[in-house]
């Protein structure tokens, strides 16, 4: 989800004192890109500094271009939403962009964008980030620009902000799940996936009836639960001087209270009792098939035999599902195997887009003794080369960009409390053997799984395994909305 408190009664005298006016740009030049310098490790520098409210800062200096990237993000997504209140972390991800209490609507775009830099945000189960990157004399403003929406978003909040806001994340549904094909697929398998009341059953985007009855105190509270400088990370990236920045941090973010305790919800494991099979009736012209299994949480010391299984599996045309169904047989258009972990719990995703006329019951029972014979076989010397080879290599492709590392250092600390958590994982990567691949494959592949065909209106006889499959397109019809 793209761009997608405090008490401000106690933030009054420190706004006058320190917030008046966008800092002063720093007039020392940027120092000139290093032609010496060569890549040893995939290690990247970092430093760690802790503001007594609690809020976490990463440093990461790199002079090799006069650019830098601050990346905040907080440990707040759709898991922390309660039943009937969903969809408001991806809400603030569009309301952190509409001014606070001493940046106009507007501002903050004028000073990246208007610069030459740039400016986003997204928003999932687990987490909301917003990040920078400019040109690194403007690292001061971005700090500013970055302190003023933690400590002071809801002195600028009011209803007719909420609202136009709310329209906005409405039409983003409407644009990327309602009215968009197979685009209710994934809030289906989750919401079977995942009984109700589980912190991962409703989609990030949330529903049109909550975001539709969602008051302003409501989406107050929310914020204020949640989007404390202790339930933060701020990541600097690039071209800069630590003690410098160290001094505005403390300056802009010192005084910013921290948020009440946060208490995190408790997450089951997925489980399926049984298999599940639906069929799913969708304004589309041609049927796909959907394939969900229980996987692991960010945690689990399965993830990294799972990314391989899965990269084993699916791919190029050399690999297992692909060669068979789409080079061979040419059943498919496109087939996927991936292993998905948010930081609690995961999926195990295949999605098969099959050529014209191909039946979905046939082409699921050869993907089965596909599979099959992949957990009877393993994998080769070769295949296992290749696919550690491939995650390594986009392990190293995102440390390319400030930004790059800024979120992956934020994303490490986050989820395992250690910014450098990308070594170990890829550690943990590069250890995999065969006989680990073939032990995840026949654990979970081997488990209850859902089936979900999404078939053209009136076309249920297009589904795999028909007979046995129950319809959900009422469940998930769409509704119209209060007011509308």
């Amino acid at each position: 989800m793209v761009r997608s408190s405090l008490r401000a009664a106690a933030c009054v005298s420190f706004c006058a004192a320190v917030l008046p006016s966008v800092p002063a740009l720093s007039a020392q030049a940027a120092p000139k890109p290093s032609t010496t310098a060569a890549r040893t490790s995939a290690r990247i520098p970092v430093e760690k500094f802790v503001l007594p409210n609690g809020l976490t800062v990463l440093f990461s200096v790199d002079h090799s271009s006069p650019v830098v990237a601050v990346d905040v993000e907080h440990h707040v997504g759709s898991k922390n939403e309660e039943v009937g209140r969903t969809g408001f972390a991806h809400l603030f991800e569009h309301v952190m962009f509409t001014g606070s209490g001493h940046v106009a609507y507007g501002m903050h775009d004028k000073l990246t964008e208007g610069v030459g830099g740039s400016n986003n945000g997204s928003t999932n189960n687990d987490k909301t980030n917003f990040h920078e990157s400019v040109p690194s004399n403007y690292l001061e403003t971005e700090l500013w620009l970055e302190a003023d929406r933690l400590g002071w978003l809801l002195d600028a909040l009011d209803l007719n902000k909420l609202n136009a806001q709310r329209d906005i994340v409405k039409n983003e549904r409407r644009q990327s799940t309602d009215n968009r094909p197979y685009g209710r697929v994934g809030e289906i398998m989750d919401s079977y996936m995942y009984p109700v009341g589980h912190p991962y059953h409703w989609p990030v985007i949330g529903s049109m009836e909550d975001l539709s009855a969602a008051s302003e105190a409501d989406v107050r509270s929310f914020f204020k639960q949640w989007y404390g400088p202790d339930n933060t990370v701020l990541v600097i990236a690039g071209d800069f001087d630590i003690a410098q920045a160290k001094q505005w941090v403390t300056k802009y973010f010192g005084a910013i209270p921290r948020s009440p305790a946060v208490k995190r919800p408790v997450v089951p494991a997925a489980k399926l009792a049984a298999s599940l099979r639906f069929v799913y009736e969708d304004n589309v012209a041609q049927p796909q098939l959907f394939v969900s299994w229980p996987g692991v949480g960010d945690k689990s010391a399965d993830v990294a035999a799972l990314d391989v299984m899965a990269a084993i599996v699916s791919g190029d045309r050399t690999q297992w599902l692909s060669q068979e169904f789409v080079f061979n047989r040419k059943w498919a258009t496109q087939i996927s195997l991936r292993s998905g972990n948010n930081e609690d719990v995961g999926t195990i995703d295949l999605t098969i887009v099959p050529t014209p006329g191909t039946d979905l019951t046939k082409l699921e029972a050869a993907v089965d003794s596909v599979f099959g014979r992949f957990i009877s076989e393993g994998p080769t010397a070769e295949q296992m080369k290749k696919a550690t080879a491939s995650i390594e290599f986009a392990s190293y492709s995102r440390l390319q960009s400030m930004l790059g590392k800024a979120a992956t250092l934020a994303s490490g600390w986050i989820y395992h409390d250690d910014p450098s958590w990308y070594q170990t994982e890829l550690k943990q990567t590069m250890a995999v053997t065969a006989a680990d691949v073939k032990r995840v494959a026949a654990k979970y592949l081997r488990g209850n799984r859902i089936v979900l065909s999404a078939v053209p209106m009136g076309k249920k006889e297009m589904a795999s395994n028909p007979g046995q499959s129950t319809s959900v397109t009422s469940k998930f019809a769409s509704k119209k909305e209060s007011g509308s």
